[in-house]
C-alpha cells in the first residue's frame, strides 16, 4: 500500500573540525528552512543569538530584512527562508548553513532520505550524532583550537579564566542522545532556553578537562 512521504532524514555536520561534529535528524518534510534553522540550533545547542543564513546554489536564504540591512551591492540576493520547504529538495541534496558571521560556523546539510512514517511527525527528533560543538563565541575554528590547547594545559596562564568562562569543564567528546533529542523535540517552542554549558558529568564519570 502506498504511503505518503511525511518526513526527511538529514545529516548536519560542522565544517573544518576533526574529528567530525555531527547530528542526524528526522524532521517533518513540510517544515521550511526557518524551522530547519531552529532544529539545527537545538541539535547543536547553539544559542540563536547571532545572524544565520542558508547558502543554496549560490543564493542566500534567511531573514530578508536582517540580511540585506548591511549587504553590499554585489552580494547575492536574499530569499525568504520560510518559502522553501524540506520536501522541495531532492534526495542527496547538499547545502550550507552558516551561523554567527563573526565566528563563521559553517555546517554542511545533506538530505539523506525521505521517509513515510506510520504517523506523520509533529516535531523533529535526533537519532544519532557525535561530539560537542565548540563553545559559543569562542572565536571560530582558530579560537576553538586555541581554547582546546588552553584547556588541556593547566600551566597555561589563561587556563583558570578559560575554564571558568566555559562553565568549569569541557568535554569535546560529549554527546548525550537523550538530551539532544529532547532539545530537538522542543526546537519550535517559543522562548526556549539553551543550556549555557554542557550538562555536569555524573559522579565518577571522567572528563577531558
Amino acid at each position: 500500500m502506498f504511503k505518503t512521504i511525511n518526513a526527511v532524514q538529514i545529516h548536519v555536520s560542522l565544517d573544518e573540525i576533526e574529528p567530525e561534529i555531527w547530528r542526524r535528524l528526522v524532521l517533518p518534510s513540510g517544515w521550511n528552512l526557518g524551522q530547519l534553522h531552529l532544529a539545527v540550533q537545538a541539535a547543536f545547542n547553539w544559542w540563536n543569538y547571532h545572524l544565520h543564513e542558508f547558502q543554496i546554489g549560490g543564493l542566500r536564504y534567511g531573514d530578508v530584512e536582517l540580511l540585506t540591512e548591511d549587504a553590499d551591492h554585489d552580494d547575492p540576493r536574499v530569499f525568504d527562508c520560510h518559502e522553501v520547504r524540506l520536501r522541495d529538495f531532492a534526495q542527496g541534496a547538499v547545502f550550507n548553513y552558516v551561523y554567527d558571521f563573526g565566528d563563521n560556523w559553517r555546517h554542511t546539510v545533506m538530505i539523506e532520505e525521505f521517509v513515510a512514517l506510520d504517523v506523520a511527525p509533529k516535531h523533529g527528533t535526533c537519532i544519532d550524532g557525535a561530539r560537542a560543538r565548540p563553545p559559543e563565541d569562542v572565536g571560530g575554528v582558530p579560537g576553538y583550537e586555541r581554547f582546546l590547547e588552553i584547556m588541556s594545559d593547566k600551566t597555561d596562564p589563561e587556563h583558570a579564566d578559560t575554564r571558568r568562562w566555559c562553565g568549569g569543564y569541557f568535554d569535546r567528546e560529549w554527546f548525550d542522545l537523550a538530551v539532544v533529542d529532547k532539545d530537538v523535540r522542543n526546537a519550535l517552542r517559543p522562548n526556549v532556553k539553551r543550556r549555557l554549558h554542557q550538562p555536569k558529568p555524573k559522579r565518577n564519570e571522567p572528563t577531558t578537562a
